[in-house]
């Protein structure tokens, strides 16, 4: 769903979201990557599971976020209608240090995770 318009309430609760640092950073991440796990952003953001889970609950309640259960893990991704608001607003801060070095910090976790994976794949002493 595409937002043509949005109320002042929900205006406000995005630029609320978006006054504090470790919630931009969060929403750049799924804004560039769909979705993450709280440890995926634990690792790339080195912040504290508590911090991590309280902004991720903030931006749940704002409406800007939404989340999945896959067995044990959450999946924590952007939500439809909140994306080209986020989009439009990231275009301005897009260079910005803290959110390129983020988005290296996820590459190379990403990178690392295919790795191991193709290593378990091609184990030939594995067993299933």
């Amino acid at each position: 769903m595409r937002l043509k318009n949005i109320s002042l309430s929900y205006g406000m609760r995005i630029f609320k979201c978006l006054s504090e640092e470790p919630r931009v950073r969060i929403l750049h991440l799924l804004l560039q990557n769909k979705e993450l796990t709280i440890s995926d952003l634990e690792l790339i953001l080195d912040f504290t599971q508590t911090k991590t889970s309280r902004h991720l609950a903030y931006l749940k309640n704002a409406g800007l976020v939404g989340s999945r259960r896959v067995d044990q893990w959450i999946f924590y991704y952007l939500l439809e209608e909140a994306q080209e608001i986020i989009l439009q607003t990231f275009k301005f801060i897009q260079k910005d240090v803290h959110l390129i070095r983020d988005q290296e910090v996820y590459r190379i976790l990403d990178s690392n995770r295919e790795l191991a994976k193709n290593k378990i794949d091609t184990n030939p002493y594995r067993s299933e």
